[in-house]
């Protein structure tokens, strides 16, 4: 069957490009579908889909929300958690209210520190595929959302020297710098923020950005290592801006 498979997928005769040809029309049809039936298809669906729905937020507050708030130190009011949060390591984690964590949520944290900590403010939405590696301390203020794919790393993970990786060892202690996100600041998707990051209040980094060093206050960064490129909307002037982002 095999042999027979890759013969049609090569079209090595007339035959057998017939037979492909056949193939790749039967894979890109579609049935008609009557105008009479489009009522009660459209039904099926909806119904289909409600049900889905009621399931996915029946899972998300009868289960994923109570074993996750049962993981953590302490949580406020109203946490909302799609999906079960994957946490590996021994991370402490301190969530504020009104916190939603719209999909898959992965925090890990090593074995450099007793007590790496996790703090999420009030009012604050972590988008889906967001992964926290959180060794010494990451703190995401009030009013922060953090759109889909961000990575927010407080360590390389790895030592710099390369015979304290090949033995295994984790990074030295000085090499773990904390994270924090201060009030109101967007993370869009796909950004990597690095050890020793501080994003100021009201920032917004682009996406795909990689930053490597602090983000002044009403600032817009993008780039990779991300850059200044413009000033978000209730932002100081850029001289003041720049003067006060050591604050």
């Amino acid at each position: 069957m095999t042999g027979l498979l890759l013969k049609i997928r090569r079209g090595e005769t007339p035959f057998y490009r017939r037979l492909k040809l056949v193939a790749a029309a039967v894979q890109s049809s579609a049935l008609p579908v009557p105008h009479f039936l489009r009522p009660v298809l459209r039904l099926v669906y909806h119904t289909l889909h409600g049900a889905a729905v009621a399931s996915r937020w029946s899972l998300a507050v009868f289960f994923c929300t109570p074993l996750f708030t049962a993981r953590c130190e302490c949580v406020g009011k109203r946490l909302r958690v799609a999906r079960l949060p994957f946490v590996v390591g021994h991370a402490r984690i301190r969530i504020g209210s009104n916190v939603f964590f719209c999909g898959k949520t992965s925090i890990h944290s090593g074995r450099i520190f007793d007590d790496p900590t996790l703090m999420i403010g009030d009012r604050v939405v972590i988008g889906h595929g967001v992964v926290f590696m959180v060794n010494k301390e990451i703190v995401l203020e009030d009013d922060v959302m953090i759109a889909g794919g961000c990575s927010l790393a407080d360590s390389d993970a790895h030592p710099r020297d390369p015979e304290r990786r090949s033995k295994g060892l984790p990074p030295a202690k000085e090499e773990v710098k904390p994270i924090r996100i201060r009030r109101s600041a967007w993370i869009s998707g796909g950004a990597q923020i690095r050890k020793g990051v501080t994003v100021g209040e009201g920032a917004i980094v682009g996406v795909n950005s990689v930053v490597l060093t602090d983000v002044p206050a009403h600032c817009i960064v993008m780039g990779n290592p991300a850059r200044v490129v413009g000033f978000a909307g209730g932002a100081r002037r850029p001289t003041e801006t720049a003067a006060r982002s050591g604050d």
